[in-house]
């Protein structure tokens, strides 16, 4: 698997990776103060597992309710539980450690690599993007489309911006998140193409 594989990489033979990282790490940590802190809190927490999971059942819940689809309405679970399955798998394999900075968070008992934060919060919002395609307004389109691509881009900053993670972390765990929606939608209507075919 290459996410596994690069974190082997990072890991070993480009350990040294990890000190031209942290440069980013500590100029972010420069800029910090009680506002920006208590913004990131908020945007952090909207990738927290809890969260995601939360804010999954609901929108398989209405999107179901409203389209009466359920190989549609699942797209985002299977997208999160892709991607959680991958992430979890990894991060007990590669186990890299935390950026060298102060953390604004907990530490959670996973390591810093890939981001969980990231590629959950991608693989749910870019399964909404992906589903937002097939709405007829072009405004409301748009606007869901452009809605759930900033939100994991404020996650992704959020966690580089509270010590959590190293750029390549967060990087490679937006990957995971894009490449786990991106399967579920084409796994999921594949899968009910071929039941009409």
């Amino acid at each position: 698997m290459a996410v596994a594989g690069f974190g082997l990489l990072l890991t070993g033979p480009l350990k040294g990776w990890d000190r031209s990282e942290n440069v980013l790490n500590r100029s972010l940590q420069e800029t910090r103060d009680g506002t920006w802190d208590s913004v990131t809190a908020l945007w952090s927490h909207i990738g927290n597992t809890e969260i995601v999971i939360g804010t999954c059942v609901v929108a398989v819940a209405v999107v179901w309710w409203r389209t009466r689809r359920s190989w549609f309405a699942l797209i985002p679970a299977l997208a999160v539980s892709l991607q959680a399955t991958i992430f979890v798998t990894v991060s007990a394999v590669i186990g890299r450690a935390r950026p060298d900075v102060p953390h604004l968070d907990p530490a959670p008992p996973t390591s810093s690599y890939p981001s969980g934060h990231v590629g959950a919060s991608v693989a749910l919002y870019g399964s909404f993007a992906i589903m937002a395609t097939t709405v007829e307004r072009a405004w409301l389109r748009r606007t869901v489309i452009g809605v759930c691509t900033v939100i994991p881009v404020l996650v992704a900053y959020a966690r580089l911006y509270r010590g959590m993670h190293h750029l390549s972390d967060v990087v490679v765990g937006a990957i995971n998140g894009l490449v786990c929606a991106g399967l579920a939608a084409g796994c999921l209507v594949h899968q009910r193409g071929g039941r009409h075919a």
